[in-house]
């Protein structure tokens, strides 16, 4: 796949969960940024319980941004290896909601997410949330197997 596949492409947003297939969107997007001389950002969310109790809510959200940002840290220096500029971002709300409000306010042009099969019947299906994506994304998006 050559880079002028990719031209214009240059701002790229990462949906990021931590999963084995989010790590290899991670690859991808890193290789892609490095190409094109693009901007990367990468954006975890973190969906709150429900009904959000406050103490199990705070619980929740501390161990994932804890999460999230012990998963970036490798990440940041791969970027800084390859020289591309890197933002990441942790969110809290629904995760197709809030990847595609993250894409419009950066103005990516184009996101990359991974593809979960977990099990026969979702490889015959995408997630629902990557079908959200898919639809009401304003830009291109990549699904990494």
């Amino acid at each position: 796949m050559g880079s002028s596949v990719f031209v214009g492409i240059q701002r790229i947003l990462v949906a990021f969960d931590a999963s084995p297939h989010a790590e290899h969107a991670v690859d991808v997007a890193l290789s892609m940024a490095a190409d094109m001389k693009a901007k990367l950002f990468i954006v975890s969310v973190i969906r709150p319980p429900e009904p959000a109790e406050s103490a199990e809510f705070n619980a929740v959200l501390e161990d994932g941004r804890e999460r999230y940002e012990r998963c970036f840290a490798p990440i940041r220096e791969r970027a800084r290896q390859k020289e591309i500029e890197l933002e990441t971002d942790i969110v809290l709300g629904h995760p197709a909601e809030q990847i595609i409000h993250k894409a419009e306010t950066i103005q990516a042009s184009i996101i990359v997410i991974g593809k979960r099969s977990h099990t026969l019947l979702h490889r015959w299906m995408l997630g629902s949330n990557t079908e959200r994506v898919l639809k009401y994304a304003h830009c291109p998006v990549m699904i990494v197997h």
